[in-house]
């Protein structure tokens, strides 16, 4: 598997052959077709001027005019160009090369080629002109015509090809020599641009795993130099580390919890059973034990039943509307308050009701809200010092009902208020036997009423406790 680092710079390097490739050759070909076009257009001036000077010049019997072989010898050395002229039959009779003996003097050229320049009036060519030269040519021909418009002779200007191809091969040479400074710069550049990009990313993993390890205090440490998208993806790293961080102590946290509130009631258990069978206990204090035994038994009962209440709600995103119907919460108070008539007949506490004349309805489900109720006055009255005060209100305000649960007591220091709501909190850290609960209670409670869209809060000033929680108003 190709690294980052591999892949940036195999797309940049595809990338910039292909347009080096691209670029060459386009430049390439424009420069042979300007530089073919100019060689044509220069060959045919001269042939118009030569075809011209041999018209004014010369005449059917006499086509070695000295003033015409001087002029021809003039135009030859300033266009650079080779210029040869037959008679109608093809046969070579003057050229520029070599005015007085030239080796081509005497030469045929192709008469079907004679025929196809008369008739067309002009001729270009490119590739070798056989009989004459042994080098591959640029060439215009034109028939040399007299004042009447009859053929003298042929005139063919040529130029080799050379000293293009010589053009065209010190660009190549130049642009392969720029082109290679420019690929080694830009692979130098890319490396240094794309392991410098490719750092954090091996951070990021290297902390990853480390993560993965078990180092939950791993970090990816954020660099100025970080471009926008990867600082970004490096703080995503760090929340979702802190978050799974956070996790991970709350499920170590609660295997403990669990583990110590298990053990307490099944030593218990166990340690009675064991008494009974081995007479260690006497058979008339059995049915005190088995008491114990089955309280205990009660105890764990209910620890899995909340367990399972709080699995359910939280596997729900919200209570369901079909699962919601319409009810009176002064109802549902008044019923769960009379439950506890007598735990707070035998404490003698104190029980203020405030809550308006009228029925305050709201739509939610009975059965959580009633639980939710049970528990905040289960905790109350635990609390609640004998003798002391447990307050119950239903107030009104705008389209929320607002219900409270208070009692007397020791007030809550402020650094644990913000942890009675979490799963086996408890502010007796004990964890006694005379201290009934698992500290599922709030958690349930809370639980329930976000799942209703809800909020609940708690305060604690001056020996007194509150509870309160909204809920829908219907009206």
């Amino acid at each position: 598997m190709k690294s980052s680092f591999g892949r940036s710079f195999s797309v940049f390097a595809g990338i910039l052959l292909v347009a080096l490739t691209v670029l060459g050759g386009s430049f390439q070909m424009m420069v042979q077709d300007y530089l073919t076009q100019t060689s044509f257009q220069s060959l045919e001036q001269d042939a118009q001027i030569i075809a011209d000077l041999a018209t004014s010049c010369l005449d059917e019997n006499s086509l070695s005019s000295r003033e015409f072989l001087m002029n021809l010898d003039v135009a030859a050395k300033v266009s650079g160009s080779d210029t040869v002229i037959c008679n109608t039959q093809g046969k070579v009779i003057i050229c520029s090369d070599n005015l007085a003996e030239c080796r081509h003097k005497g030469l045929y050229v192709n008469q079907d080629y004679l025929n196809k320049v008369i008739s067309q009036g002009l001729d270009r060519a490119t590739g070798l002109i056989k009989g004459l030269y042994d080098d591959e040519r640029f060439l215009v021909a034109s028939p040399i015509l007299s004042d009447e418009g009859k053929t003298l002779g042929i005139l063919i200007v040529s130029s080799p090809l050379a000293g293009v191809n010589a053009v065209l091969t010190r660009i190549s040479n130049i642009f392969l020599t720029i082109a290679t400074l420019v690929v080694l710069a830009s692979v130098l550049a890319v490396s240094l641009f794309a392991r410098r990009e490719s750092k954090p990313l091996q951070e990021m993993a290297r902390v990853a795993n480390a993560f993965g390890h078990g180092e939950l205090e791993a970090r990816v440490k954020i660099e100025e130099n970080y471009s926008e998208e990867v600082e970004e993806l490096a703080l995503a790293f760090n929340n979702m580390a802190s978050s799974l961080q956070k996790s991970e102590y709350r499920r170590q946290e609660f295997v403990a919890n669990v583990s110590h509130e298990l053990k307490t009631p099944m030593t218990t258990i166990s340690g009675y059973v064991d008494g009974m069978l081995d007479k260690t206990i006497p058979e008339e204090k059995w049915p005190h034990y088995l008491q114990i035994v089955s309280d205990e038994t009660k105890r764990l009962s209910r620890l899995v039943r909340s367990m399972l209440d709080i699995s359910q709600l939280q596997t729900q995103e919200g209570i369901p509307d079909e699962k919601k119907i319409q009810f009176d919460l002064e109802d549902a108070c008044s019923q769960v308050l009379l439950t506890f008539e007598k735990k707070i007949d035998d404490r003698h506490i104190n029980v203020q009701v405030d809550m308006p004349d009228h029925p305050v309805f709201t739509f939610a489900n009975e059965d959580y809200i009633t639980q939710v109720i049970y528990n905040l006055i289960d905790n109350a009255v635990k609390f609640c010092p004998e003798g002391g005060t447990l307050g119950l209100k239903i107030k009104e305000g705008g389209a929320k009902a607002y219900v409270s649960v208070s009692n007397d007591g020791d007030t809550i220091p402020p650094e644990e208020l913000p942890l009675v709501f979490d799963r086996f909190h408890k502010l007796d850290k004990s964890r006694s036997k005379n201290r009934d609960g698992w500290g599922l209670g709030l958690y349930i409670v809370k639980t329930i009423v976000c799942a209703h869209g809800e909020n609940i809060s708690v305060t604690s000033r001056d020996g007194k406790t509150e509870f309160t929680f909204t809920m829908p108003l219907v009206n």
